[in-house]
């Protein structure tokens, strides 16, 4: 089983799809990492060599930001945006849509689940 940006890669997809299991790595990065490595996309995990590994492993670590460093520089952007406090940060801190979507009615992934708030109790009857 291939290791790659501290990544199990699994053994039996192929090399563009297993690719794409590593934070910051989509389907277009994929193929372009493996034409640069000279890998066939279409070659199982568990076929690639030791030196292609190795090609590939150097060309992410000199070319790309992934896991945990491209996880942490997003964190750090969202934290800017909310020490600034501009807008987009308000919406971050407030756990809002950051942009531009109604709130009225949607944006229930956003917010959390409803939150009923009690109406007040009409008085019991007198007599």
């Amino acid at each position: 089983m291939a290791r790659i940006a501290g990544v199990e890669l699994p053994r039996n997809k192929r090399m563009e799809i297993a690719l794409t299991y590593i934070y910051g790595i989509g389907r277009t990065s994929a193929l372009k990492i493996l034409k640069e490595a000279n890998v066939d996309p279409a070659t199982k995990t568990d076929d690639l060599s030791a030196e292609d590994q190795v090609r590939i492993r150097n060309i992410i670590d000199q070319n790309y930001k992934v896991e945990g460093d491209l996880r942490r520089e997003v964190q750090q952007n969202i934290k800017r945006l909310m020490d600034l406090g501009c807008y987009r940060g308000l919406r971050h801190r407030r756990g809002l849509p950051v942009r531009g979507q109604r709130t009225h009615t949607n944006a229930r992934t956003r917010k959390g689940p409803r939150k009923t708030v009690m109406g007040k109790k009409a008085p019991p009857p007198k007599g």
